[in-house]
């Protein structure tokens, strides 16, 4: 009885592709439980997290009452659920909300321009200056929430219990450790 038969057998019983493919499945079972690697990826590496605070404009939002959306909505200390560019990062704290009085740019006779309070009753829109504070990846090309680069001009999608609204940031302030 030879090794090795006319049909590629090992001892008439076993195909010798069998045996490698067997094999073959065998090592990658091994390599990914055995010996799994490193835990995450290299596009972490060398980078560190430090606080952020990120300043968002609300213009032109449509409410009813706005001292009852921050009170019921929007308290200092509070969180806030951010949506940046489709992606859900998560809550993130409230620091501080000031509402931006409405106001209308009046001509004079003389040329000049004065901005003065809007007279129009029945204005349901309103403004105001929100600041955010959370914990930021710093990398290379700037500050990153989850997966998105944080950077002046960008809309931050803001959704609570009573409201769902865009703005847009209009500065970044980086604490060093």
């Amino acid at each position: 009885m030879s090794i090795l038969d006319s049909k590629g057998r090992l001892f008439g019983k076993i195909n010798l592709l069998d045996l490698g493919a067997a094999l073959v499945i065998l090592m990658v079972i091994v390599g990914i439980f055995i010996f799994p690697g490193t835990s995450g990826s290299v596009a972490q590496v060398g980078t560190k997290t430090i606080p952020i605070e990120v300043d968002l404009v609300v213009r032109g939002l449509n409410v009813r009452d706005p001292q009852r959306l921050f009170a019921q909505g929007f308290t200092k200390g509070g969180k806030t659920n951010v949506i940046i560019r489709n992606q859900p990062y998560g809550q993130i704290a409230i620091k501080s909300i000031q509402e931006l009085p409405r106001t209308i740019t009046v001509p004079q006779p003389d040329g000049t321009v004065k901005e003065l309070p809007d007279p129009r009753a029945n204005n349901f829109s309103t403004d105001f200056l929100l600041t955010l504070e959370g914990k930021a990846t710093l990398t290379d090309n700037g500050p990153v929430l989850g997966n998105s680069k944080v950077k002046i001009g960008m809309p931050f999608e803001l959704e609570g219990f009573n409201y769902n609204f865009n703005s847009s940031v209009i500065d970044i302030r980086l604490q060093e450790k």
